[in-house]
């Protein structure tokens, strides 16, 4: 609950001298750590050496390291981080006056920067340890084009080439995200793509797909460890995805601790993980040794629910089958989602740390319609005057949720959600919500059948 003696000003903002100086690996105090990678040929756990064919060298060494808390962020890539971090901890004043709450509602805004979202924090770490290895260049995928468009920013800024495999349906509903990476000098092409083995084959497969995030992470992995000096790089799911992002939760806290603020209540939209994982991350670490408690609740949406409906069981991280196996809860690489307007939030899968997190209770999942969830990110436009992501405004609609049972039980509960965002690049989606063709997709068990029966047999 807030100090209730010390006023909250509309934005809490740090100065750059309580920028954090590291990344903390939430790993490090989790008694239950995520399962390891397993090689998808010997289905035996991945070495470092058989993890370096694919991902660069230092980011190999984070990803498999489950002990280290602290990780020293390079000056160079704190330096980066200056010119469009810290972000601000908003109150939402008036949101919680449209609702009529005594909830006390505050977001972590990450659409400050050219790339409109929090994947920056990990594109430009990502890019440096690129670089650093002498690399000419990263291949990647992207679902929404947030991912996509962070990344060619960061090899802009350091001078790599960048190729991006961007989901079919993305691509063709986001031109203008499509257009920035272009801008910045990267080749897009939607996936799948005739131009490798994995595309020619799921186009045969299933003519017109609208492709799929599993779909473009083999494509770009392909090509990545076909094409000597480069390597493949993801914006979300991976462990070391998780630490960069933990930026975010450790500059939360430490904005909301200044005026003693302790949220009871912290809200995350769910796709790979990338962002829940990040705002989360200090204060998860402090529930799990023990020294607080606090309810965190996943938000994903209704058409891809891997952790409300999904299995926690290994499966492969792409749909192609020639990435690691990953423990976590899924839908199966074989599910195809609908083409739904949150691009960002069609993985079949969930972050390893995440899911093992959700899987020994310390973390909540629900899940959204779309029509909820553009209701819920008009009423905040209306009421803060930022566009949000589709992604983000998952978790805004349960902010409000849960502020209107705060207006039912008379509670004063400190709500925190992250934005992961702005939505400004997807305004087709919003067209199709003006015009009243947006339309809400369930898959039936049915449905969900067919993404399970692809699942491996580990033995």
């Amino acid at each position: 609950m807030a100090n209730k003696q010390i006023p909250i000003p509309y934005k809490i903002y740090l100065t750059e001298e309580e920028m954090p100086k590291q990344w903390y690996n939430l790993r490090a105090d989790m008694k239950n750590k995520p399962a390891p990678l397993l090689n998808p040929g010997t289905k035996q756990p991945m070495t470092a050496e058989e993890l370096g064919a694919v991902f660069c060298e230092e980011l190999v060494k984070q990803e498999i390291d489950d002990v280290t808390a602290y990780f020293d962020i390079p000056k160079d890539i704190l330096a980066f981080y200056k010119m469009y971090r810290p972000s601000p901890v908003v109150r939402a004043y008036e949101l919680e006056k449209k609702l009529g709450t005594p909830a006390h509602i505050y977001y972590k805004f990450e659409g400050n920067n050219t790339s409109g979202s929090h994947k920056l924090n990990s594109a430009i770490a990502q890019a440096f340890y690129a670089k650093h290895q002498g690399l000419k260049g990263v291949t990647t995928e992207t679902g929404a084009g947030q991912w996509g468009t962070a990344l060619s920013m960061a090899c802009a800024y350091l001078g790599l080439d960048l190729k991006v495999f961007m989901v079919k349906c993305s691509y063709e509903q986001k031109p203008f995200r499509r257009e920035v990476m272009r801008t910045y000098g990267a080749s897009v092409t939607p996936s799948p793509s005739m131009e490798t083995n994995v595309g020619r084959a799921m186009n045969e497969r299933f003519p017109g797909s609208n492709g799929s995030l599993g779909t473009a992470i083999s494509e770009a992995v392909e090509v990545a460890v076909s094409t000597p000096g480069y390597r493949y790089v993801l914006g979300s799911v991976l462990n070391q995805v998780l630490l960069h992002q933990s930026v975010i939760g450790l500059e939360a806290k430490t904005a909301l601790d200044k005026y003693g603020v302790k949220p009871d209540i912290i809200i995350g939209c769910a796709g790979g993980g990338s962002n829940l994982g990040g705002l989360i991350a200090p204060f998860m670490g402090e529930k799990l040794r023990g020294e607080a408690d606090y309810r965190f609740i996943a938000v994903e949406p209704a058409s891809c629910p891997s952790l409300t409906r999904g299995k926690f069981a290994y499966d492969f991280a792409d749909t192609g089958m020639v990435c690691p196996l990953a423990k976590m809860y899924t839908l199966g690489s074989g599910f195809m989602p609908s083409p739904n307007h949150a691009g960002g939030l069609r993985y079949h899968g969930m972050s390893p740390i995440l899911s093992q997190l959700y899987h020994d209770g310390f973390m909540e999942a629900r899940s959204a319609v779309q029509t909820d969830v553009f209701n819920a990110a008009v009423t905040f436009l209306k009421c803060e005057g930022i566009l949000p992501a589709p992604e983000s405004s998952h978790a805004i609609w349960a902010a409000i949720e849960e502020a209107k049972k705060c207006t039912e039980t008379g509670e004063a509960k400190d709500i925190l959600f992250g934005l992961t965002g702005t939505g400004y690049f997807d305004l087709y989606a919003y067209k199709a919500y003006n015009d009243g063709t947006m339309t809400d997709y369930i898959p039936t068990d049915e449905d969900l059948a067919k993404g399970f029966a692809t699942l491996p047999d580990i033995g």
